[in-house]
């Protein structure tokens, strides 16, 4: 993906999200593949989530649940939260222009 290798920095995401791309990417020839390799090389860290993330996760999907905010989302804006990550790499504008990520506001989003 073109946007990722323009990103300079630690790239992190979570398991939900990998699995919501994994389902866009069954028609796509080779692209779990490439996905998961850049997982492999390291090109995407994999952020750990546990019950108490969970909780947070849980608030945030009834705050947003006139969307709704899905569990991919709901992770990497929990994510974004705990380790203060105010840039999100999205092709879901629509709903990322929406949520704000705790006391930090809005988030910039890339592409």
């Amino acid at each position: 993906m073109k946007a990722v290798r323009e990103l300079s920095g630690n790239i992190l995401t979570a398991w939900p999200v990998l699995t919501e791309a994994a389902h866009f990417l069954e028609n796509f020839p080779g692209g779990l593949d490439a996905l998961l390799g850049m997982v492999e090389a390291r090109v995407l860290g994999l952020a750990a989530l546990d019950c108490d993330d969970v909780t947070r996760i849980l608030e945030l999907m009834g705050k947003y649940r006139d969307r709704p905010m899905d569990l991919a989302d709901a992770a990497l804006v929990r994510v974004a939260e705990r380790e203060h990550i105010t840039r999100i790499l999205t092709l879901d504008r629509r709903d990322f222009s929406v949520y704000r990520a705790g006391r930090w506001g809005r988030f910039t989003l890339l592409p």
